[in-house]
């Protein structure tokens, strides 16, 4: 079990690596290339119909592999297609056939990756979910690095990138597809039964809700971070944005790691989340409040950990609150829309109450949605 349990974070940091670079620079590059002035709206429209064809695709394909059986073909398929169209992307040269190649690319994505997130509810027994979440806490940060990795000046042509990336992901994912599995995790009593069980029944709603309520918050920083920080210190650069926003990343990592053991061994699944959840909004408040750089960055790195580590747990807690072991990966593409609505909800948020009460009042209905989420998952608590 040690050993699936690394080579299957290994595969969920090549997840991350198939689309955080990608997304965040490659293909920003790419359209400022092909669109000049018009780079933005191009963005945006691709941003759109890309969201739409994720949600869409991790939901069928992980029905499917559930209907199938078979996670792990899926994820060959997925894997073959999802990097074969990413290289094809350096074929687009107007604006219908980089959408189309984009809408491609995250349909295998989620070919990819739907019966991958599956696969470790099929072989990872509750009692080390923690242990899973530490570890694949490490995507984010991983995902970040290969993007500054692939872009080191001289090292490759644009087009070669993109196949870089594509090579580095098949390196990652393919061990966990050659290795033997572990045994299928028995399924979960049935909602007659009485017992420890119990506690998680009707737990997938709260669930769903009080990740969504703390994913539109860090998709919020994740995009105006930046912006935030220049309207306190207006010296405040990118580089110096990129460095506090990486520094984050790592940092929550190993935390993960830490937190997600303990529960393992004190049975309480769902406390370090409730925690993060608290610290989460604590985070947001002093950022509501912050007056000078330093607090603002010292507030948003309490947010920052504190989210991530609470997303990390999430993902792999969420799989003992799924009701059907045979229909798992369908349930888990319907948790997937938490990271995609947010991206949809938060701009309108933004529009809303910044123009009105500026970062400060944006920042407080934050602070009280990751309350809400600590306050959602606390019932749930007790020991499992």
């Amino acid at each position: 079990m040690p050993r699936f349990l690394l080579l299957y974070a290994l595969a969920w940091a090549g997840a991350a690596i198939a689309y955080v670079p990608f997304l965040t620079i490659l293909l920003p590059v790419r359209v400022a290339g092909l669109a000049g002035p018009a780079d933005v709206s191009w963005l945006a429209y691709i941003a759109f119909a890309g969201a739409l064809a994720a949600s869409a695709g991790h939901i069928a394909f992980g029905y499917l592999s559930d209907i199938t059986g078979n996670r792990r073909g899926w994820i060959w398929a997925g894997l073959i297609l999802s990097c074969t169209l990413l290289f094809a992307v350096t074929r687009a040269r107007d604006l219908t056939t980089l959408i189309m190649l984009i809408v491609g690319w995250q349909l295998a994505l989620n070919m990819m990756l739907a019966p991958l997130a599956a696969l470790a509810g099929d072989c990872v027994p509750d009692r080390q979910k923690g242990l899973l979440g530490g570890l694949m806490a490490f995507a984010p940060g991983l995902g970040a690095l290969s993007g500054a990795a692939v872009t080191i000046p001289g090292l490759a042509l644009p087009d070669a990138r993109l196949a870089l990336v594509g090579g580095i992901v098949a390196c990652c994912v393919i061990p966990v597809l050659l290795v033997r599995l572990p045994a299928r995790v028995p399924d979960p009593p049935s909602v007659d039964d009485v017992g420890p069980r119990s506690l998680w029944q009707g737990a997938m709603p709260r669930m769903w809700v009080a990740r969504l309520a703390v994913q539109i918050a860090e998709a919020a920083l994740f995009a105006y971070l930046f912006i935030w920080l220049r309207s306190i210190d207006p010296g405040m650069s990118d580089n110096q944005t990129a460095r506090v926003f990486s520094l984050v990343l790592i940092l929550s990592a190993p935390l993960a790691l830490l937190a997600g053991p303990w529960a393992d061994r004190r049975e309480r699944p769902l406390l370090p989340l409730v925690l993060c959840a608290g610290i989460s909004a604590c985070g947001l408040a002093g950022m509501a409040f912050a007056g000078t750089l330093s607090a603002a960055i010292g507030a948003y790195a309490v947010f920052g950990i504190a989210s991530s580590v609470f997303l990390a747990l999430h993902s792999a807690q969420t799989l003992r609150v799924l009701p059907r072991s045979d229909r798992r990966g369908r349930d888990l593409g319907l948790f997937n829309l938490t990271n995609t609505l947010p991206s949809l909800i938060m701009p309108w948020l933004t529009l809303a109450l910044v123009p009105w009460f500026g970062f400060a009042g944006l920042f407080v209905v934050f602070a009280v949605l990751a309350l809400g989420a600590g306050l959602l998952l606390a019932p749930l608590t007790r020991r499992a």
